[in-house]
């Protein structure tokens, strides 16, 4: 077993797709394919099901995954500390990111980062509160940042900047006039447009109707979308509302495509995770610093 033939299997089973999985790892489909038949030949175990044109894990699958993924993060790790033995001149650094911090307030520190420290390679992935907060559990990620609650003993949260969630209309909705509205209009009055479940900007608004009293399941949803960007757009060309970052809404709002609803909703954080049992690299730890020093300029 190689470094390589866990690389490639911990690619499919993450995806279910051998091509999207030979994509990402740079390697033809053949060649993944390849490599999964000689594990599973090698080893006398069947990884994955073969469905039609879809791929799935075996249950031996499932139980493989963790930890191959634990061998993957160890090696790292050994391999991150050989790269700092030369200070932050060379090495890589995994960020994950949920959606609203990777689009509209993480791409200026990353850019001062590379200014300050060219050698270290940055990988950024983009999710949502969970999957980062799973990425970085699982040694997939070195450092995480997202903008939603994280309750999870392993990961310390250190919390660098404020954000404000805003509830949104188009132009036409009656709600666009700026009538304050109470909690129990949000039920009986609207239709919404929600980002998926596991989106830190989802998770906010329900804490908040939760504190009003409300089950946000007793919400009209018409449609979940997985990005800010189609939220928006839904919410532009329909009747629905929506909540939404002010930082990614404001360019419509500054257009005159959507407005603001008169309810309020409480701050939120944009947090720094990383994991209490994992020694935090150099690089991570520079790039924490750096995000706590945008935060207040």
């Amino acid at each position: 077993m190689t470094f390589e033939q866990l690389a490639i299997f911990v690619a499919v089973a993450e995806r279910e797709h051998l091509t999207r999985a030979a994509e990402a790892i740079g390697l033809t489909p053949s060649a993944v394919s390849s490599a999964i038949r000689m594990l599973e030949s090698f080893y006398r175990v069947e990884l994955f099901n073969r469905v039609g044109r879809r791929i799935e894990l075996t249950a031996e699958g499932h139980a493989f995954l963790p930890e191959a993924k634990a061998v993957l993060g160890r090696a790292k790790a050994a391999e991150l500390m050989l790269a700092e033995m030369g200070g932050l001149s060379r090495g890589a650094l995994s960020v994950h990111a949920s959606q609203t911090v990777a689009s509209y307030w993480l791409p200026g520190v990353l850019m001062r980062f590379h200014a300050d420290h060219p050698g270290i390679e940055l990988n950024l992935t983009i999710g949502n509160t969970t999957t980062v907060a799973r990425a970085v559990l699982d040694g997939v990620a070195d450092i995480g940042f997202v903008e939603g609650p994280v309750d999870e003993p392993a990961l310390s949260v250190t919390r660098i900047a404020s954000d404000e969630v805003i509830l949104l209309v188009g132009r036409d909705h009656p709600w666009a006039d700026g009538r304050k509205l109470a909690p129990e209009n949000l039920v009986e009055d609207g239709a919404w447009v929600m980002r998926e479940p596991g989106s830190g900007t989802r998770a906010v608004f329900e804490s908040a109707l939760s504190a009003y009293g409300i089950e946000p399941s007793s919400l009209k949803v018409v449609l979940e979308f997985p990005s800010n960007e189609a939220v928006l757009s839904a919410v532009r060309s329909g009747l629905c509302a929506a909540v939404v970052s002010e930082i990614a809404a404001e360019p419509q709002l500054r257009a005159g495509h959507l407005a603001r609803a008169n309810f309020a909703l409480p701050a939120r954080q944009f947090s720094c995770l990383h994991h209490k049992e994992r020694r935090l690299s150099k690089a991570a730890a520079a790039l924490q610093q750096l995000s706590r020093e945008a935060a207040v300029t």
